[in-house]
């Protein structure tokens, strides 16, 4: 089920659930909305993969789409997610900087070429004994692009079997908060993870409550070509 974390009148912020992909003429993230709302004529604004779930704007009309879509291409909308993996990452915290190459059946990698990179910024930490969680913020939007940085530190994403992840009862990615302006108002989305074993066990829940407001992080400063 569908559930609205944010209701504007020219946009909607909803939670995607684990598994409702982006386009289904029956069961997809837009008609959902839709039957959820009353109203027709949602328009996306950006894209989680089906195993993602979280924050998610869905725009009212063409005009706010296009508002978003400018936001979005001059990179003024910051996003925040968790994830949770096993293996301890080769750094902590960091940048992974890198051109993203399809390789086969939709599969990305990371190369060294920094043509048009993708840019992920994550910080590192243990919940529980074999178990980590980080909080990443993606300065770029590539397609996988969370899922490969965390791979390429070798830590892939619990239940993102599809980049090495040990198999679980989801991917533990979500999309947890949205930050920016719209018109002049601010706006902060925030959606903790309400599916998955682990993202409701004590250990996970204790080490959130821990967590600092994103926007209070040390993140390394980057400069980033004009998109």
């Amino acid at each position: 089920m569908v559930k609205i974390v944010y209701d504007h009148q020219d946009f909607i912020v909803v939670d995607k659930p684990v598994g409702m992909p982006m386009h289904d003429s029956a069961r997809g993230i837009v008609v959902s909305s839709e039957n959820v709302l009353g109203e027709k004529d949602l328009h996306l604004c950006h894209r989680l993969d089906t195993g993602t779930s979280g924050c998610l704007i869905l725009a009212k009309s063409p005009t706010a789409a296009a508002q978003f879509e400018q936001l979005f291409s001059q990179r003024k909308i910051q996003k925040y997610y968790l994830a949770l993996t096993q293996l301890k990452p080769n750094k902590k915290q960091g940048t992974v900087i890198g051109d993203m190459k399809n390789r086969r059946r939709g599969q990305h990698i990371l190369v060294k070429s920094r043509e048009n990179p993708a840019v992920t910024q994550f910080f590192s930490s243990s919940v529980e004994a074999g178990r980590r969680g980080a909080v990443v913020k993606p300065l770029t939007g590539k397609t996988h692009q969370i899922r490969v940085a965390l791979k390429s530190l070798g830590s892939p994403i619990l239940g993102d079997t599809f980049y090495g992840g040990i198999e679980s009862d989801r991917m533990y990615l979500h999309a947890w908060q949205l930050h920016f302006s719209y018109r002049g108002e601010s706006i902060r989305c925030i959606c903790p993870p309400n599916e998955g074993k682990l993202f409701q066990s004590a250990p996970f829940k204790n080490w959130l409550a821990k967590q600092p407001p994103p926007t209070s992080l040390p993140w390394p400063p980057f400069n980033l070509p004009a998109s």
